[in-house]
C-alpha cells in the first residue's frame, strides 16, 4: 500500500503520519476477536466484520450510556485495554466492528 507503517511484534500495523488521520492501523481479525471475548476466534454465531474504525470521544461513559439507550448489542463496553485505551464496541448491521474510544496517549 505504500503507507509508513510501523509494526508491532504482535503483527499490529499502524501509523500517525498520514495527513487528516490521527491513528491508521491494520488490527488482525484474531486481535479484535481477544479484545472483545477474551480469544482468537471471532464467535461463530456473529458475522466476521469486514471492516474496523474508531471513533475517539471525550467522555465514553456518556457516549456507551448513549449507544445503550438508542438499543446496541455492545460488545464491550468501557474496557479498559493494557495500553491505556478505554473501549466500547458494537458489530454494526452492514459488518462493520465500531469502537467509541477515549485514548489518552492520543490527547497531549
Amino acid at each position: 500500500m505504500g503507507l509508513p507503517f510501523d509494526e508491532e511484534a504482535s503483527g499490529y500495523l499502524h501509523t500517525g503520519g498520514l495527513d487528516g488521520v490521527k491513528h491508521f492501523a491494520l488490527w488482525p481479525l484474531a486481535q479484535a476477536a481477544e479484545s472483545c471475548f477474551g480469544t482468537n476466534q471471532w464467535p461463530d454465531n456473529l458475522p466476521v466484520p469486514q471492516a474496523w474504525i474508531e471513533f475517539d470521544v471525550e467522555n465514553i461513559e456518556k457516549a456507551t450510556a448513549e449507544l445503550k439507550l438508542q438499543g446496541y448489542k455492545l460488545l464491550v463496553a468501557t474496557q479498559k485495554e493494557p495500553w491505556g485505551q478505554v473501549v466500547t464496541r458494537l458489530l454494526g448491521p452492514e459488518g462493520l466492528l465500531v469502537g467509541i474510544t477515549h485514548t489518552p496517549s492520543m490527547r497531549k
